[in-house]
């Protein structure tokens, strides 16, 4: 019944979310943007069920983790440190997402490293087709917004580069150093921001977990 429960379609991923923080339905979808509206419904209602999650706020409008959902968090994490340490990292990389890859560092932010006052963070991943290319980060005091239109406000910092070269930085297999020196990262503007971005721009939760040497038999997500 744990497997039955643990292992439908969408469901770790789901609960990944929550422990990330998103509470609300489309919190959720942004964190899981390959995820159907209707399937996300219906995984939800299963996890209400099963009493993993329950419902709060006026109407039912946000949802929270049970103590039975939390106490998953260990076996979650686990699964996270293996993939990081074992799946073959150019399959991890096969299928970049430049809205997953933005929402999940906007909520990795670490806002007590950013210089003081309203920063404004605006990147750009030359690789990939113009509507999709710019996204912007906007940091003031304690809040994180996601823009993927101009914000209107002055650019405090321009990052430019490639989705591989961020989504290989957050997952922690390069460095903002090693990708700058090697010019495959640009960074302009305000000096302070350029200076403590390895402090605030937070990683992945398995970033600090080290990947295997390839093995010969490389372990495949079809398998």
């Amino acid at each position: 019944m744990g497997a039955e429960i643990f292992c439908s379609r969408w469901t770790p991923l789901i609960l990944r979310e929550f422990l990330c923080g998103s509470t609300r339905f489309n919190e959720l979808r942004r964190g899981l943007p390959r995820i159907s509206p209707a399937l996300l419904s219906k995984r939800l209602r299963e996890l209400e069920e099963t009493g993993l999650i329950a419902r709060e706020g006026n109407g039912g409008s946000a949802y929270r983790l049970t103590e039975a959902g939390e106490a998953l968090r260990p076996i979650i994490m686990s699964l996270g440190h293996w993939a990081q340490s074992w799946v073959d990292r150019e399959i991890s990389l096969r299928n970049l997402d430049p809205t997953l890859l933005m929402w999940d560092m906007r909520r990795s932010i670490k806002v007590n490293e950013v210089p003081p006052g309203r920063r404004v963070i605006h990147f750009v991943y030359q690789d990939l087709p113009p509507k999709k290319q710019k996204h912007w980060l906007v940091v003031d005091g304690e809040s994180v917004d996601l823009c993927y239109v101009d914000p209107g406000f002055d650019v405090d910092l321009l990052v430019e580069c490639d989705l591989r070269v961020m989504t290989m930085i957050w997952m922690g297999h390069t460095s903002i150093d090693i990708e700058r020196r090697a010019g495959r990262l640009s960074l302009e503007g305000d000096r302070a921001l350029v200076a403590t971005m390895e402090s605030w721009l937070g990683l992945s939760a398995f970033a600090s977990t080290p990947s295997r040497p390839r093995a010969a038999q490389p372990v495949s997500l079809a398998t």
